[in-house]
């Protein structure tokens, strides 16, 4: 019998000759299990999507109780569905003045698509400025505004008009001019690896958006649905963007994205031409239920309150003589260390003892830790402790 590890390698879709392969049969909190048995911890909950832990109880119920109901009906936009206006309801009510209108699809990548294409129908211009190392997904337009050539070059020619600035850098806001439609930014810079933003930055990007009436957008994809330690980054940042972009941790594990705006800017979509960005599964009622009971869990639960005090708790017990910097907000931080080659030892070891974490995109001597918001201080004393000895095994 051919095993679940060589239909994996041989059927799906594979984007490096690397792939962790590892065998997960069950997840429940913040915990992975193998068929074996073995459990892992795991400190990046799937790339910052798994914010009230694997499985949550009410997430789960959610789903079960939508699937007695309906699942597709329509595309988007034409039926009135509850798990849809009941969840952006929930949204305009967090997100607060200047968002009444939100676009459901179904990632993130979808998101800053949509995000972008509303930014030029609104207000009639070419350019779309965004920022050295950003990462805003892999589809064609979200590509176009990656941060790093050497995601690019192969792809190119890419969409027209796109032009990159320095993130942090004061003296490149000047290039944002009267053909600009829109500058998009991420609040904490994520593939970067979590780099937040200088103070007085954003609040003067925002001015120089305000003095061209070019439209800022936030990608909140990473830094939404608490993982900051406010439900929005830019809520605790002074500054309020015009569009936001949302995926990953808005599920609880199930696939959804949206951007949202004014109802004055999301109107442009409806007219020359009527549908302008068009959907078939974007809003799934499914994905929708779950969505809106993970929103209902981090409030509920009051999770955000604990955010700060467990990033203290993981900085001071990962401070280690090989570590240079502990950065980042909240829950998303980073761990810089000197080499990927030490990194990724310090990976393996940590996957050896049970622990999952990771590099990111275009800081790859950094480690990633994301955790589910769940997360007990018991468990982060685990995860800690577990990197230590790594640590030690690495650089004694």
């Amino acid at each position: 019998m051919i095993s679940q590890r060589n239909l994996f390698l041989n059927h799906l879709a594979q984007t490096t000759d690397f792939p962790m392969a590892l065998e997960i049969e069950r997840a429940e909190g913040v915990y992975l299990y193998t068929p074996e048995g073995k459990r892992y911890l795991d400190l990046i909950s799937g790339i910052s999507v798994s914010n009230v832990g694997h499985r949550h109880p009410e997430v789960v119920q959610s789903i079960k109780n939508q699937l007695d109901s309906y699942m597709h009906l329509m595309v988007y936009g034409e039926y009135i569905q509850s798990p849809q206006v009941q969840l952006a309801h929930k949204l305009v009510e967090q997100a607060g003045r200047g968002f009444e209108s939100v676009y459901f699809v179904n990632s993130g990548s979808e998101a800053t698509e949509g995000a972008l294409k509303l930014a030029r129908r609104y207000t009639g211009r070419p350019d779309i400025i965004y920022m050295d190392k950003a990462y805003h997904g892999s589809t064609y337009g979200a590509l176009s505004v990656i941060g790093r050539e050497d995601f690019k070059r192969a792809f190119r020619p890419l969409a027209p008009g796109s032009h990159k600035i320095r993130f942090n850098h004061l003296d490149d806001l000047g290039r944002i001019n009267y053909n600009t439609a829109a500058v998009i930014v991420e609040p904490v810079q994520g593939e970067a690896g979590y780099i937040p933003p200088a103070k007085g930055y954003l609040q003067a990007l925002r001015k120089r958006c305000n003095e061209t009436q070019t439209l800022l957008i936030f990608d909140e994809v990473q830094t939404g649905f608490g993982r900051t330690g406010s439900f929005f980054a830019f809520q605790k940042l002074g500054v309020r963007p015009d569009i936001l972009t949302l995926a990953k941790g808005m599920g609880g594990g199930m696939p959804i994205g949206a951007f949202i705006a004014s109802k004055k800017i999301m109107d442009s979509l409806k007219d020359n031409p009527i549908l302008g960005h068009i959907t078939t599964f974007g809003g799934h009622p499914v994905s929708c239920a779950s969505s809106l009971a993970t929103l209902n869990v981090i409030l509920g639960e009051q999770l955000i309150d604990s955010i700060a005090e467990k990033h203290r708790l993981f900085k001071k017990r990962l401070q280690h003589p090989a570590v240079s910097e502990i950065r980042g907000k909240g829950l998303m931080m980073a761990l810089q260390l000197d080499t990927f080659e030490n990194l990724q030892k310090v990976i393996e070891h940590c996957l050896e003892m049970g622990l999952i974490t990771d590099w990111f995109l275009f800081c790859d001597n950094a480690m990633r830790i994301s955790p589910p918001l769940t997360i007990s201080h018991a468990e982060i004393e685990e995860a800690a402790g577990i990197i230590q000895k790594a640590l030690d095994r690495v650089y004694s």
